[in-house]
Order: structure tokens, then C-alpha cells, then sequence
């Protein structure tokens, strides 16, 4: 069209030129000229959006504007006119990308990264690095070879945790789009889109209320207030990005996306910091503090015994002369000498300090998050990785964690008579319409059905996806006829308090009004006075009856049946006004069905891995009793024989009715709780915390919350679970498996060992290099490691060291240790005892080399030195074996399986040789011949044996593992 256009202006100009040429009257000159250009795009594809001011609608919306929305006509005209959106059928699906041209994508710009520069300048506030460089700048200026700088890893970590945060804000939200409902990412969602919203969802961009009941919507994200604020078409239509649904259902129409939004627009005005420091590595940083003063100490008295040595003429060069011999010494060679002495102090100092500490801990998490996403966990908290290894409790939900979350209809009850296959002859016409009206409107599910021949597409929770798979499939119902044909008045969202949900409505063109319940089957008998029998007939409701339909109930839940049961009242219109109010009381049953939610393959494993590992299961779920205590004996939580009567099942109402005292004395004795309220799963979080117990917590809903950011670990439901569930928690099962919770906790206890590991190993160098240097210089006044020797045993230990022992992947073994609790120490008697013994072994044979190594091998003392230097670096590469296991006492089971751990071991070999052999002046290194290089894998050999002997002498701790699997 505008190549149309330009076309025929240009022409039309030409003409008029050329006219103009011929005559000599000036023609008149027209204001405008129409074009009849034929088009042959279909227009009802066409979006055009050309009424759009997409400034007036997103401040409008975030300043809850509800004067300009009436001067732009309401919601629906806003909708329809200027978004061209329908506000039943939703955007159409051919105008989606014009949409997201026209308005941008539902993305946030991120506050830029911090850059590699700005770690390597965090880095360098580091005392002992300042030092360090200040040696090696003054080593370069009197022409002194030597290296004083080492790798990080917090550039990389800032990676991994951006890539962890988009993982995270990459939610599914339910949009619809021409008459059909689609599953979409938030990062899709476009102006003009129909946004489904239920309980627990979070708002995906700004846009309006088109219609639904009890929306309530907490936007504390926003507004910093607590109160959750109800919107409606009236008085507040406005819905915000990221905050949450806390109650009801609803429509939405999407007005703006990412950045145009109020949250886009508060996200650009922050920073986030994705740094975080868990407990362990705060304790390490201590740690390290500490043992930083030590070994500061030992290099100022070196400083002071070398100085004091040197300026006393006691110290001698390669040929036997002295180095210092008074004002005949030039002030060059003092300097040169005094830096060297200088270089050997602060070399020490940075040998002594084990800040491969936090390298570990970072690399751990680092591969431990990353495995985890494999093994469906999604670790939001960094500090959740390490608490999980100390776990004690975990209160999981029924739900779709020990169960699949497959619900299917198997039975249903018209009033005391079960009816098998033919449901249709069997089901009387009065009841099945009743049925249909409960089943087809007290619903939030939905049923999409394009063409005759097709399935229907059924959406909603699993409880009622399979209720109105049963309703269409088994009795033919017509659902969204039934919706057509009806009107609804009021709707009472379902309630985890009250375990039921309720629809006030009138058919067309009637005036009797009827409710409609749903929900748990025996809080609707309560409110019931009636019933149908099979034949359709309405009988009175006595106490025998009632019990008789409860023995029903307990029959169902006894086979692991989730029981729901409907209800109805027909109420006069009361003087044309229909009251919101649903009633309660005088109901009529219409009847139970019960859904079959069968257990998860391989729970029953997972239940009794937990029990073995000393970390007790809780069953904690909104079920009745009797559906509880069959799910847990299936599951393995509980034995046949535990129940209510031995105290290891209980009712949410009867615990929250103990007295403080009675519930910290059956806490533990407690398996499982049915029938409980999230303030009941709250309760007994705060108790076993107050018992002294780690308690990880499973959750998917939004009124789960509480318990999750109580817990010490809170575990969301990637799947079933709700935004509010997610944002509360520390780590997601992607899979809402009980199983990956077990993974995680095996995890967990795999971070804590591998760290434990690393210390152990890096202390051993550090303590041993501390003292041969700290007793060499005070007895020779030499030390036997070179600065550049120190910093490559360094380098390779600290970096390398962490590297292999913190990809050790969890082991069968974790799970048969008891939990570590919140009081065992980092360092425990076990690592010392075997620390102590390896430093002790490499101080003692390499003492003996520095002082009669030349006597014992027959080598000048350059060779000497390389047989120490070379013993010692063999001496850390055969002890990190030792370190893989820290009580048994085989160290190779199992090390076929870390590719990695070998790897790096035969790197380090490689790169020593290389060192030894071909970096002589570098590394002032002498070449070894096979005896001498026999000799050093001897003696470093020999340490796996000690290391074994060690393992032997008993020590008064709390053990790390059951002695049996010793």
C-alpha cells in the first residue's frame, strides 16, 4: 500500500509538471488527493492497534486511574476498541508478533553485569594480595623472578547465579488465545492477551479485570503493605506485574509489558547484587582469618630471624662466602638480599593462609547447583544447599509429591448405592442435571473443544481435570453448553480451611436461585439435611443415615480414594434481589465420587533412604484420616499398625488443640497429620524447630508459603506449585517428585563432605609447609622451598586440590550417616587426627631430607632442594587420595566413577615433571634421574598406609558415619 501510494503521487507530480510545460495558466492546486488501491489481505487478520497510546494506558494503569478509564469508556471498550482484543476468545494468534513489535516483549532489562575488571578489583582488596603485589613490583624492579598472583572463581559464580535467576523468572502463565486456552511463557505474553488467574499465580504484566469472583491480589512486592487488595470491575479493575493472587479466579487484558510496566519500571531503577555468602562460607572466612594470624606470626619471626642472620654476617652464598661483610657489601646487593629475604616471609605468609577455602566452597556449589538442575532441584538459595545435609525432618504433602497427581474418577456413590459402569441408565434425569449445573459451574477448570471430532482439551488442577473428564467422557455432559445456559451470581473460591467451594447461580430466564457445593466429603455431609437415593427419589437425612454415608466416606478413603461429594438448595428469589450469601445448612447429597490418586514409583524407596539415613518422614496433607493413613502406609511412612490410637496420626484440628506442652511432647511421635490447615503445617514447623530439629518443608501453595520461609529448607513444586509457593522456597523440585527431595538431601550432605574433605587436605599443606619452613630458617637461616616453589605448590593445591575434591559426586554411603545437626563443628576430631598424622609424617621425612638428604642420597644441595621440593609436592598429590575418604578406610572405592578427580591428578604429575625437568632456572629445580624420582613416589607412597593405620585409632567425637559402614 505505501509503495502504492508513492507511486502514484510521484506520477500524478510528473503530469502535473509536464502540464505545467505546455500551458501558461497556472492550474488550481487540490489540498488532497484519494487513492481508490485495492488490498487483498483478509482484514480480520489484520491487528492495526493505530488508537493506541501506549503511555496514556500504562500510566493509567500503574496510577490506578479510574477517572481516564471511564473517559476511554470502561475495561471492555478499552479491550475491544483500542487493543482490538475479544475479551472472551482473547488475541488472535496471527496478530501476536504485530503486538509484540507494536508494544516490545514481556522482558526486564537486567542492570548490566558486573565485569570481569570489577572482580579482579574486589580481589585485590584483599590484604594478603596487596602484599603479595607489592613484592612482586618491588622483585621486578631489582630484576628478581617471581609470581605472586592467583585464579579466581567469583566471575564465573556471577554466571552461573545469572543464568539460575532467568531459570527462575521463566514462569508458565495461562493465556487465551482465539477460544482456546494455551500454556505460555511469561517472557511471551503480549498486549491484548487474555490472562487466566487463579490462586497462587503472579500477575505476568499491567492490565485490567474483565471478569471473575473474589479476586484478591497481595501486592506487598509493589506496595510494601501486607494487605491483600481485592479487585473487581467497579471500584478496582487495576492488576499490577509481579504481584500474586492470594484468592479467587479471573480474566485479565494485558495493557503493558516489560519495561512500560510498574514493575519494569521500579526494575530499572534497582541493582541487583547476586552475591551471596552462605553460613559455611562465613565460618571459612573466619577460619581462615584465624589461621591467617598464625601463620603472620611465623612469617614475622622468619623476617626477624633471617634479618638478624644477614646483618650478623651469618649467612653464606652458594661459594661459602659471606653475604654481608659490612660497608664493603654494595647497597645493591643489600637490597637485592633484604626483597629476597622480604619475597621468602610474604610467600609464607600466602602458603599459610588456606584461602582455597572459599574457592572450594564456591566450586562446590557452583557443580553442585548445576548437577542439581539435572536431577530436577533448582537451587534459589545458596546457603539451602548446605542446611539440606543437616536436615533432621521432612514434611512433605500427599499430593503429587508421594503421589503422581493423576486423579481419576473410579467410583461414584448416588447417596448410599455405588454405581459401576453404565452411568447414563443408571443415574435418574432430576439428579443428572443438578449434577451437571455442580459439576459445570463450581468449577475453575475449563474445557476447550475446537471441532466435533476432536478430544476435548481439559485444563485446571488434577482434582478438576478429572472430574470433568469423568463429567464428558462417562456421562456425556455438556459443559460449556451448561455455562451458556446459566447465570452466576456469586462463586466462593475453594477454601484449604474450609476444603470446599460453592456457586450461587439461576438458569436463564428463571428466577429460583440454587447453590451448588463441592468439596471433601465429609464437610459437605455436615451441612446436609437431604439426599437422593439411586431412584432420584429426595430422602430426610437422620443420624443412622449419616453414619451410614460416613462408613461410606471411610470405606473410599480407606482404599487411598480422595472422597468429594456434591450438594444442592434451591432458594426463592427474595423480592428480586439475589443474595450473595451461600447457604450452608439444609443441603441435598447428590452424591460422592472418588479419585484415585496412585503413589509414585520408587516413594516407598525414597521413604526408607530418608529413614535410614536418620532424617524422619512426615505426611502432612488436607486429606481425611483414613485417605491419609492408607496413602502413608503405602508409602512406607507409617506401619500398618500405627494409628490414631498410638498418636502417629493425627487431625490438623485436634493438634492446634493440644496445649504447647502436649504438642513438644508428641511432636515427634507424629507421622502423619490429614485434614490440616497451612497455619496447622506452620504450628508443627515451629515446633520441631523449638525441638531442636533441621526441618525441610515440601509445598505448592500459595497458603503453604508461611511454612516454606519457616522451615529451615523450604522445597516448592515446580509443577503443581504456586508463584507465592516458589517465591517462598529455597530450592524447587522440578519434577514434584518425593524422590528428587531425596536427591537433594543427598546432595546436601555431599556439599558438606566435600568441603569437609578440602579442609582436611588443605590444612595438611598448610600446616606441614608452615613448619618446615618456620624450622629450617631457624636453624640454617634457609628455607628449603623457593617463593616460587611455595606459590606453585599453592596453585596447584588450592586451585587444582578444590577442584577435584569438590566434584566427588554423592555416594550411597551419605544416605547411611546420621545428620550432622546444627551444633557438629566444621573441623571434627576425626580430620584432625587424620590431618595431624599426614603433617606430621611429610614435616618428619622432609626435616630429614633438608638436613641429611645429601649425606643420604650423596647430592650436592641444589639436588637436595628438588628432592624436598619434589617429596613434598608427591607427598600432597598421594594424600589427596587420603582425603576422598574421611573415615573409611578404602580411598579408592568408587574413584572410577569421578573422571574429573583423576584427571586432575594426572595433570598435577604432569605439570610437576615439566617443573622438575624442564623448568630448571624458573623453578630452581635440579634433573632427577629414576632412583632419585623412585625415591620421592616411596616415601609420598607410604602416606596411604599411615593413612590407613590412622583410621584405626578410635576418637571420642560425634561419629560421621554408623562405625559399621566403616
Amino acid at each position: 500500500m505505501a509503495y502504492t501510494a508513492i507511486y502514484f503521487t510521484r506520477l500524478l507530480g510528473s503530469l502535473s509538471k509536464t502540464a505545467l510545460e505546455s500551458q501558461t495558466k497556472i492550474l488550481r492546486s487540490l489540498s488532497y488527493v484519494a487513492l481508490d488501491v485495492r488490498d487483498d489481505t483478509p482484514r480480520e487478520n489484520l491487528v492495526s492497534l493505530i488508537n493506541v497510546d501506549q503511555r496514556t494506558l500504562a500510566d493509567m494503569v500503574k496510577g490506578k486511574n479510574l477517572e481516564s478509564l471511564k473517559q476511554l469508556g470502561g475495561v471492555t471498550q478499552v479491550a475491544t476498541t483500542i487493543l482490538e482484543t475479544d475479551v472472551k476468545n482473547g488475541a488472535k494468534e496471527a496478530g501476536v508478533a504485530h503486538r509484540r513489535d507494536v508494544f516490545g516483549a514481556n522482558r526486564f532489562k537486567k542492570p548490566p553485569a558486573k565485569s570481569f575488571l570489577s572482580f579482579v578489583v574486589e580481589a585485590f582488596k584483599d590484604m594478603t594480595i596487596i602484599i603479595l603485589l607489592v613484592c612482586a613490583i618491588m622483585s621486578l624492579g631489582f630484576g628478581i623472578k617471581q609470581h605472586g598472583l592467583k585464579e579466581g572463581c567469583n566471575f564465573k559464580q556471577s554466571k552461573q547465579f545469572e543464568k539460575l535467576s532467568d531459570e527462575s523468572n521463566n514462569i508458565n502463565v495461562q493465556v487465551v488465545r482465539d477460544g482456546r486456552h494455551h500454556h505460555l511463557s511469561i517472557f511471551d505474553v503480549v498486549v491484548g492477551d487474555v490472562v487466566s488467574l487463579k490462586i497462587g499465580d503472579q500477575i505476568p504484566a499491567d492490565g485490567m479485570f474483565l471478569n471473575g469472583y473474589s479476586l484478591k491480589v497481595d501486592e506487598s512486592s509493589m506496595t510494601g503493605e501486607s494487605d491483600h487488595v481485592e479487585v473487581n470491575g467497579k471500584n478496582n479493575p487495576f492488576l499490577l506485574s509481579g504481584t500474586k493472587v492470594t484468592d479467587g479466579f479471573g480474566f485479565m487484558v494485558v495493557t503493558s509489558v516489560g519495561m512500560n510496566t510498574a514493575w519494569g519500571e521500579m526494575m530499572s531503577s534497582i541493582c541487583h547484587d547476586l552475591d551471596e555468602q552462605t553460613p559455611l562460607q562465613a565460618r571459612l572466612n573466619k577460619l581462615t582469618s584465624s589461621i591467617g594470624k598464625v601463620g603472620l606470626t611465623v612469617a614475622v619471626l622468619v623476617l626477624a630471624v633471617l634479618m638478624i642472620r644477614y646483618f650478623t654476617g651469618n649467612t653464606r652464598d652458594d661459594n661459602g662466602r659471606k653475604e654481608y661483610i659490612g660497608s664493603q657489601t654494595k647497597f645493591s646487593d643489600v637490597l637485592d638480599s633484604v626483597v629476597g629475604i622480604i619475597a621468602v616471609a610474604v610467600t609464607i605468609v600466602v602458603v599459610a593462609i588456606p584461602e582455597g577455602l572459599p574457592l572450594a566452597v564456591t566450586l562446590t556449589l557452583a557443580y553442585s547447583m548445576k548437577r542439581m538442575m539435572k536431577d530436577n532441584a533448582m537451587v534459589r538459595k545458596l546457603s539451602a544447599c548446605e542446611t539440606m545435609g543437616s536436615a533432621t525432618i521432612i514434611c512433605t504433602d500427599k499430593t503429587g509429591t508421594l503421589t503422581l497427581n493423576q486423579m481419576k474418577v473410579t467410583e461414584f456413590w448416588p447417596g448410599n448405592e455405588t454405581i459401576d459402569d453404565d452411568y447414563l441408565t443408571e443415574i435418574e434425569s432430576e439428579v443428572y442435571q443438578l449434577l451437571q449445573e455442580g459439576v459445570a459451574l463450581n468449577t475453575t477448570g475449563t474445557v476447550n473443544k475446537s471441532h466435533a471430532t476432536l478430544v476435548p482439551e481439559i485444563t485446571g488442577s488434577p482434582t478438576e481435570k478429572a472430574i470433568l473428564s469423568w463429567a464428558l467422557l462417562d456421562l456425556g455432559m455438556n459443559i460449556n453448553e451448561t455455562k451458556e445456559e446459566c447465570e452466576i451470581i456469586h462463586v466462593e473460591t475453594f477454601n484449604s480451611e474450609k476444603k470446599r467451594s460453592g456457586v450461587l447461580m439461576r438458569k436463564n430466564n428463571e428466577k429460583t436461585i440454587h447453590t451448588h457445593w463441592k468439596g471433601a466429603a465429609e464437610m459437605i455431609l455436615a451441612m446436609c439435611s437431604n439426599y437422593y437415593v439411586r431412584n432420584g427419589e429426595l430422602k430426610s437425612l437422620n443420624e443412622e443415615e449419616k453414619v451410614e454415608l460416613g462408613a461410606i466416606i471411610q470405606s473410599m478413603a480407606s482404599k487411598s480414594l480422595r472422597c468429594i461429594a456434591f450438594a444442592h438448595k434451591k432458594v426463592a428469589e427474595d423480592n428480586g434481589q439475589a443474595s450473595e450469601k451461600l447457604q450452608e445448612s439444609g443441603l441435598s447429597l447428590l452424591g460422592f465420587v472418588g479419585l484415585k490418586d496412585p503413589c509414585r514409583p520408587g516413594v516407598r524407596t525414597a521413604v526408607e533412604s530418608c529413614k535410614n539415613a536418620g532424617v524422619n518422614v512426615k505426611m502432612i496433607t488436607g486429606d481425611n484420616v483414613h485417605t491419609a493413613r492408607a496413602i502413608a502406609i503405602e508409602c512406607g511412612i507409617l506401619s500398618p499398625e500405627q494409628d490414631m490410637e498410638n498418636g502417629a496420626v493425627v487431625e490438623g484440628v485436634q493438634f492446634r488443640n493440644y496445649s504447647p506442652e502436649e504438642r513438644m511432647a508428641m511432636i515427634d511421635n507424629i507421622q502423619v497429620m490429614a485434614r490440616s490447615s497451612p497455619f496447622d503445617k506452620l504450628l508443627m514447623v515451629q515446633c520441631l524447630k523449638e525441638k531442636g530439629h533441621v526441618v525441610a518443608v515440601t509445598g505448592d501453595g500459595t497458603n503453604d508459603a508461611p511454612a516454606l520461609k519457616e522451615a529451615d529448607i523450604g522445597l516448592s513444586m515446580g509443577i503443581q506449585g504456586t508463584e507465592v509457593a516458589k517465591e517462598s522456597s529455597d530450592i524447587v523440585i522440578l519434577d514434584d517428585n518425593f524422590s528428587s527431595v531425596v536427591t537433594v538431601l543427598r546432595w546436601g550432605r555431599c556439599v558438606y563432605n566435600n568441603i569437609q574433605k578440602f579442609i582436611q587436605f588443605q590444612l595438611t599443606v598448610n600446616v606441614a609447609a608452615l613448619a618446615i619452613n618456620f624450622v629450617a630458617a631457624i636453624s640454617s637461616g634457609k628455607v628449603p622451598l623457593t617463593a616460587v616453589q611455595l606459590l606453585w605448590v599453592n596453585l596447584i593445591m588450592d586451585t587444582l586440590g578444590a577442584l577435584a575434591l569438590a566434584t566427588e559426586q554423592p555416594t550411597i554411603d551419605l544416605m547411611a550417616r546420621t545428620p550432622v545437626g546444627r551444633s557438629e563443628p566444621l573441623i571434627t576430631k576425626i580430620m584432625w587426627r587424620n590431618l595431624l598424622a599426614q603433617a606430621l609424617y611429610q614435616v618428619s621425612i622432609l626435616l630429614t631430607l633438608q638436613f641429611k638428604g645429601k649425606a643420604i642420597f650423596g647430592v650436592d644441595e641444589k639436588i637436595k632442594n628438588t628432592l624436598v621440593f619434589n617429596t613434598f609436592v608427591l607427598c600432597q598429590v598421594f594424600n589427596e587420595f587420603n582425603a576422598r575418604k574421611l573415615e573409611k578406610k578404602n580411598i579408592f572405592k568408587g574413584i572410577h566413577k569421578n573422571k574429573l578427580f583423576l584427571a586432575i591428578i594426572g595433570v598435577t604429575i604432569i605439570l610437576q615433571v615439566i617443573m622438575v625437568e624442564l623448568l630448571k632456572k624458573f623453578a630452581s629445580t635440579e634433573r632427577l634421574n629414576w632412583e632419585q624420582w623412585g625415591a620421592c613416589i616411596g616415601i609420598a607412597v607410604l602416606s596411604w598406609p599411615i593413612g590407613c593405620l590412622v583410621k584405626c585409632i578410635p576418637v571420642s567425637s560425634k561419629q560421621l558415619m554408623d562405625p559399621k559402614n566403616i
